[in-house]
């Protein structure tokens, strides 16, 4: 009986080994460094959603990599520094997040997240600009996207205080992102908004003010939303009846009340 024991505890002791080495070779197998006196054969650039929004393209980011010295091509595996490659990519105004690593074959793989812009400034000081969500502010490119077009007295400090959340509010509801294609500032900071459908301007007033920028964000989203609530209803109850071109200008500044103008 004790023998049968015996060779029992031999046996789970040898399995264990057995199991310890090949976990071993297999962890060590997976881990294996790069060939250091290799050189790099093939670099592959992956952007999300470049076909739906190309504001950024590989051949971007290859130019930038090469004139900064970094690109990794004919480089020898032990000078590439994927930490490096990504902070310069990070850097680009359209980059929001990079990834980069090398394989055992000496290939460097790229992937990249775009910073997609929510609206397109159009000041009268003939500055032309994106704003994205964080009210960040980023060069103007030659892709052209249905966006909205912020025109109008607008400041670099109100493009990143105030038209990132008032865009974000309007594309935010399926029925404004398709009927508002653009915002003007007024001088006193009213905002007017211009539909795609019917031939009038809306004016919802200025923006609620804040210095906290989470407090500035919740008011202004709150706000439009309340003002074009008031403006849905106004559509479906009172241009329906009216006629969409009896009024040329709509104002919601007042809060019990939707002034407007008559068409001459």
């Amino acid at each position: 009986m004790k023998l049968n024991i015996n060779i029992k505890k031999t046996l789970l002791v040898c399995i264990d080994a057995i199991i310890g080495c090949y976990l071993f070779m297999t962890f060590t197998s997976w881990h294996k460094p790069a060939d250091t006196s290799q050189q790099c054969t093939k670099v592959v650039i992956n952007i999300a959603d470049d076909k739906v929004n190309g504001f950024l393209n590989s051949d971007e980011v290859k130019t930038l990599l090469v004139k900064k010295g970094m690109y990794p091509i004919s480089k020898s595996v032990a000078d590439i520094n994927p930490r490096k490659i990504e902070d310069q990519l990070v850097g680009m105004p359209f980059v929001k997040t990079a990834q980069c690593y090398v394989t055992t074959e000496g290939h460097v793989f790229i992937s990249i997240t775009q910073n997609i812009p929510v609206a397109r400034v159009k000041s009268n000081k003939g500055e032309d600009y994106y704003v994205d969500a964080n009210g960040g502010v980023m060069p103007n490119s030659q892709y052209t996207s249905d966006m909205i077009i912020v025109t109008g007295d607008v400041s670099r400090t109100y493009a990143n205080r105030y038209v990132a959340p008032l865009a974000d509010a309007i594309m935010a509801d399926d029925l404004w992102r398709n009927q508002i294609e653009q915002i003007n500032i007024l001088s006193d900071l009213s905002v007017e908004l211009v539909p795609r459908v019917g031939d009038h301007i809306i004016n919802i007033g200025p923006l609620p003010l804040a210095s906290n920028d989470a407090k500035r964000r919740e008011g202004i989203t709150e706000y439009v939303n309340n003002q074009l609530k008031r403006l849905e209803l106004f559509y479906r109850y009172g241009l329906s009846h009216a006629g969409w071109n009896k009024y040329d200008y709509i104002s919601l500044e007042y809060t019990n009340q939707i002034v407007c103008r008559k068409r001459e």
